[in-house]
């Protein structure tokens, strides 16, 4: 039975529009422009239905890039933008002004694990500005990837209770260590016993640091001991195209997802971690 799936994590960039300063030094197939007329041919050999586009820069320009190609394409449904956290002011004013008379703004992300200080989060700026998003219910992506970006995430829940948060990218699982669980697993599970925390399954075959040779017998414990943790209500899955160029297609992606979920769950139990957890918790129509 093929299940439609809404894929929660998507890029695109264009370097003449905004500025990308993580991609400024790499020499990946990652550095120059994508749209999502190029991503279109390997959608198709997917059961991907529904597309969230995430923030791949701290500034409004790559947020505006991505509402417009919300706009010209049916399959989008929403984006996770950028906001000014640091500045409550301005967030409170960038929302009140223009993103919530936006439909396709969805959610908030900022690349904290490209900051130097690990605690940025907990910045007093920082944690103004996620309770006034949350005040919005507009859930947050938590981009982390050392056990402390869990442990910040969880202090984070006490500041602000209201905010939903999704680990992106299980928040980079010891896949490549073969480690089953370690700190990754002890504070994951911590996490989970806050009903606002949830998980995305996504990025993991760069996150796995074996090329482009990797496949379900690699990922199957970590997928399996998060839907354990946070149950399939609150597990949904995205590509990270095209960061996951790096090790394979797109269709290789969802293909070895749903091996994995197939190998995991039943039909009904699918059908919540591909498509109805992601539209509850995007609030998409």
């Amino acid at each position: 039975m093929l299940q439609p799936i809404i894929d929660t994590h998507v890029h695109i960039w264009d370097l003449k529009r905004a500025s990308y300063p993580w991609l400024q030094h790499d020499t990946s197939v990652l550095a120059r422009s994508y749209t999502l007329d190029e991503l279109e041919p390997e959608r198709k050999k997917t059961n991907v239905v529904a597309g969230i586009l995430v923030q791949a820069a701290g500034n409004t320009e790559d947020t505006e890039l991505m509402l417009e190609a919300a706009r010209a394409t049916g399959w989008i449904k929403g984006i996770v933008g950028w906001l000014p956290l640091m500045n409550p002011r301005a967030t409170q004013k960038l929302l009140e002004e223009k993103y919530t008379k936006e439909k396709y703004f969805k959610g908030v992300r900022h690349q904290v694990h490209d900051e130097e200080n690990i605690r940025w989060l907990l910045q007093p700026a920082v944690i103004e500005s996620l309770q006034i998003i949350a005040a919005h219910n507009l859930p947050y992506d938590i981009v982390g990837i050392l056990p402390g970006h869990i442990d910040i995430a969880i202090k984070l829940a006490e500041q602000v209770p209201a905010l939903r948060m999704v680990f992106d990218h299980l928040n980079q699982p010891p896949v490549a260590s073969k480690e089953k669980f370690g700190q990754w697993g002890t504070l994951l599970k911590t996490a989970a016993e806050n009903k606002n925390f949830y998980a995305k399954i996504s990025g993991l075959g760069t996150v796995s640091g074996i090329g482009k040779s990797w496949g379900a017998i690699d990922l199957l414990p970590y997928i399996e001991y998060v839907l354990m943790q946070f149950g399939t209500d609150r597990c949904f899955c995205g590509g990270d195209w095209p960061v996951s160029l790096l090790a394979g297609s797109y269709s290789k992606t969802w293909q070895v997802y749903e091996e994995v979920l197939s190998a995991l769950l039943s039909e009904k139990e699918k059908q919540k971690v591909l498509y109805d957890s992601a539209a509850r918790f995007y609030t998409l129509e």
